[in-house]
């Protein structure tokens, strides 16, 4: 049997396999000790992503813990995702890119209008996506925080300014996420068209939890 490339590394048997299309939202479960491997199927798609503890959702990722704990504004192998408590949620124990943002925020209706003009107003945005599922398990529009955006390139220049630019990623890339508590875990396959993040051409992901 031929092995699937996108599984390659995984340890413990494959618990959840899912396709999620371009533009659409993502929710699920991830158990204390399981692992959560993003693979960019086609290259250049953001993954902007949020995290709650499932024992109680007020508490959620924090960037600013996250960053402040590690001193470095970019997400790399062995940083340790930490919610507004301090607590360790997430680690990043694997990925095949070099980094990973949070500074860059989700683009939602009111921010395409500014950044790009009113003719986006009716675009679906990444906010729309978490507000969808959230919806399902009673969080509103208040509980969505400052997100993690995989696979997206947000460079910090010497004078302070950042951009979103060209990714950094290409076809199969992946990151593995090991969960250090257990967490909901929020994600939008990002819509947007208007900037690079995506290569202006929102593409498919794969989401594969192991135990």
């Amino acid at each position: 049997m031929t092995q699937d490339p996108h599984t390659a590394g995984l340890t413990g048997a494959v618990i959840h396999d899912a396709i999620v299309p371009a533009r659409a939202p993502w929710l699920h479960t991830i158990r204390a000790g399981q692992t959560l491997r993003i693979v960019d199927l086609e290259g250049n798609q953001a993954v902007d992503f949020l995290l709650y503890s499932a024992a109680d959702d007020a508490e959620r990722y924090s960037m600013q813990d996250t960053v402040s704990a590690q001193g470095n504004l970019f997400l790399r192998e062995g940083t340790v995702l930490r919610s507004n408590e301090g607590r360790a949620m997430m680690t990043i124990a694997a990925t095949s890119v070099e980094y990973h943002d949070t500074i860059g925020g989700a683009c939602s209706c009111e921010s395409n209008t500014l950044r790009y003009g009113h003719h986006t107003k009716s675009q679906h945005a990444c906010v729309e996506n978490f507000l969808e599922a959230n919806l399902t398990q009673g969080r509103g529009k208040r509980d969505i925080v400052s997100n993690i955006n995989f696979f997206m390139n947000v460079p910090v220049e010497a004078d302070g300014s950042l951009g979103i630019v060209d990714g950094i990623s290409a076809p199969g890339l992946t990151v593995d996420l090991r969960a250090e508590m257990d967490v909901i875990v929020v994600v939008s396959n990002c819509p947007q068209i208007n900037n690079p993040c995506n290569a202006f051409n929102p593409t498919p992901v794969r989401m594969i939890v192991s135990a």
